[in-house]
């Protein structure tokens, strides 16, 4: 089977971003499948070119590389701007380069125009898929307000949705989300996933690691945005007295500054940046934390997100605590997997770190139950068969 893939931000664990693609993909290719991602560089990526087109190969995926960089950092105009040359240039491709099914992973939205223009012209079965809910995303995090451009991206959404053999979201919430929009759309339900294999492989204590023997490690690892709202993580450790404990965050993003003022003003000593680092890196501080964080600000949207630093904690064997309202919360309820906290609530941030610090045998069962879900429904190579099965079906 000839798979082609139309993803804006393709990147391998020797960079800064999700594997989700490259995990997947690599599979299918062991198996005996071409496949061909169609990508640009992403500021966290570990993908760049010289070219403004450029093929390359990596672990027998073909990539093709149009040279339209994006970055969270970026205002929103110009995130638009660069996500319609990746969607125009990728039309060209779309109607061009060999296939047997075309994939659109979303978002941005825009993506989908290529795969849509497969399926129209060329009758290619198109499969959309969505790691997050856009435009509704947009429209609650107020970036996208202008009346008649939200409601030609809600439009959009619907034809993409009807128009696909098969819709893919990342979490049970954003299936819910595909189905209010389009009731008659098939969809499967592939989430981001555990790679148990990739996590197995620490071999050492990351860099800079004495400095923190003997204290009770944890961690925040991921985007620092405003969608994330890891303040809330920060005025939890505000109310912890216990000059052992230590919230470390990994990452960047548009709100890093802000963050590092807001420890700055709070004289906070137990919260400590170690900033952006690849995969291969931050796995090793997995190893070394008590628990991680999973937040986002208190929207609907994205409490049916599907985070892969929860599936990275759960691949390392580290329980989470966690602020979502929606499918993760329920996941925690009933695997006791980590600590469910309410957002913007420090007092229980604060009580959920004490927990975890404090009670060893809790801990360890609450670690337990991570791994073992990593093993089973989150596991990548269980994931990517089943996904795999449904191309085949169409």
């Amino acid at each position: 089977m000839n798979i082609l893939i139309f993803y804006q931000y393709f990147g391998t664990p020797k960079g800064k971003w999700s594997t989700r693609i490259y995990e997947l993909t690599r599979r299918w290719v062991q198996d005996g499948h071409k496949v061909t991602v169609v990508t640009s560089p992403y500021e966290k990526s570990d993908i760049r070119a010289t070219k403004f087109v450029e093929r390359q190969k990596i672990d027998g995926i073909n990539l093709i590389v149009i040279n339209s960089a994006d970055s969270n950092r970026d205002a929103t105009l110009k995130r638009i701007y660069k996500a319609a040359i990746f969607s125009t240039i990728s039309c060209y491709f779309a109607l061009s380069e060999k296939c047997d099914i075309v994939i659109a992973s979303s978002g941005p939205i825009t993506v989908g125009l290529p795969a849509l223009l497969s399926k129209w012209f060329r009758r290619k079965p198109m499969v959309f898929e969505v790691r997050d809910l856009w435009p509704a995303g947009a429209i609650e995090l107020g970036k996208l307000k202008n009346g008649l451009m939200k409601g030609i991206a809600l439009w959009f959404e619907k034809i993409c949705y009807k128009n696909s053999s098969l819709v893919v979201p990342c979490s049970k919430g954003m299936e819910e989300g595909v189905l209010q929009k389009s009731p008659s759309t098939k969809t499967l339900v592939i989430p981001n996933a555990s790679d148990v294999e990739l996590f197995s492989k620490i071999e050492s204590l990351p860099t800079n690691f004495e400095q923190f023997e003997g204290k009770k490690l944890f961690m925040y690892a991921g985007s620092l945005g405003i969608m994330d709202e890891v303040e809330q993580v920060i005025h939890g450790m505000k109310l912890v007295s216990n000059p052992d404990i230590l919230l470390l965050i990994i990452g960047d993003g548009a709100e890093k500054k802000h963050l590092q003022s807001l420890v700055s003003d709070e004289q906070l000593s137990n919260v400590q940046f170690l900033g952006i680092m690849p995969k291969l890196e931050v796995i090793k501080w997995f190893g070394v934390v008590e628990a991680t964080f999973v937040t986002f600000r208190d929207l609907t949207v994205l409490h049916t997100s599907s985070p892969n630093k929860m599936f990275d904690s759960f691949a390392a064997g580290v329980p989470i605590i966690q602020s979502t309202k929606g499918w993760i919360r329920e996941l925690v309820n009933e695997t006791e997997c980590g600590i469910n906290v309410q957002p913007n609530d420090p007092k229980e941030f604060a009580n959920a770190v004490n927990k975890i610090a404090d009670d060893k045998t809790f801990r360890d069962k609450l670690a337990y139950n991570a791994k073992r879900l990593s093993l089973t429904e989150f596991n990548r190579d269980l994931l990517a068969e089943k996904y795999l099965k449904a191309l085949e079906n169409l």
